[in-house]
């Protein structure tokens, strides 16, 4: 167990399919860290607009749809869930209409100022682990360790069928995947508000030919370096 004093936020972020959250989580879980899935958020919003006939195109329509959004996770038998105003919504979150309108409401500015507050009230104390697109660039900043996912496209198409047949889904096709994966990448990286982009601190972690466990023990090893030296800093400066 971790002193509480020299708990640190982490950042996670990169493309999709690029086994972000999969990281996250089991960084997480070894740390004994707080896990928040920013893109569980994102989609959460989304299915929310979908589901009520939002007009995202419609400023006041999107503003007055997200005060009456509320969002939270829940641990439920080691799995994390998303739950969107008090319903569990972790499966309708993952299917590919949500996947398809994720990405144009993610470029709503409204959208992400207010998903951002939700974030940084999330992480309000230590001990964080979030991944997403902007978590390192604009959610936390000063996050003591940042790290940026990469995979090729084949990889993360095949981890994302995997993705969706482990929740039961199995009606898309690895044409349809590639073709979403790659609109989603066009989108979060030509976006105007905070698109995705490596913060300049941030270490790039390419996970093509890495295992789950692999790239877990570099990102612990990575995090338990920075926990020490703050350790040492704040015994010396103590």
């Amino acid at each position: 167990m971790k002193d509480l004093n020299n708990k640190i936020t982490i950042a996670v972020d990169g493309f999709a399919a690029c086994g972000k959250s999969t990281l996250a989580k089991a960084l997480a879980k070894e740390l004994g860290y707080i896990y928040i899935d920013s893109g569980a958020m994102y989609r959460a919003v989304t299915l929310y607009f979908l589901d009520n006939s939002v007009d995202i195109n419609n400023s006041e329509s999107v503003a007055l749809a997200l005060k009456n959004i509320s969002i939270a996770f829940k641990n439920i038998a080691g799995q994390n869930h998303t739950f969107l105003n008090g319903l569990d919504v972790e499966k309708e979150i993952r299917a590919m209409r949500v996947s398809d309108f994720v990405s144009p409401v993610s470029t709503i500015s409204s959208v992400r100022r207010f998903l951002v507050a939700c974030q940084k009230e999330m992480g309000n104390q230590k001990g964080i682990v979030m991944d997403g697109r902007d978590i390192g660039t604009v959610v936390f900043p000063d996050a003591e360790l940042k790290l940026f996912m990469t995979a090729s496209q084949e990889v993360r198409t095949k981890r994302r069928l995997l993705e969706l047949e482990s929740k039961g889904i199995f009606e898309y096709s690895y044409d349809q995947i590639q073709n979403n994966l790659s609109e989603r990448d066009r989108i979060d990286s030509t976006r105007a508000d905070s698109p995705l982009r490596k913060a300049e601190d941030a270490i790039v972690v390419d996970n093509s030919d890495l295992s789950t466990d692999q790239q877990l023990e570099l990102a612990l090893s990575l995090a338990n370096q920075i926990i020490e030296k703050k350790s040492i800093r704040e015994k010396v400066n103590g």
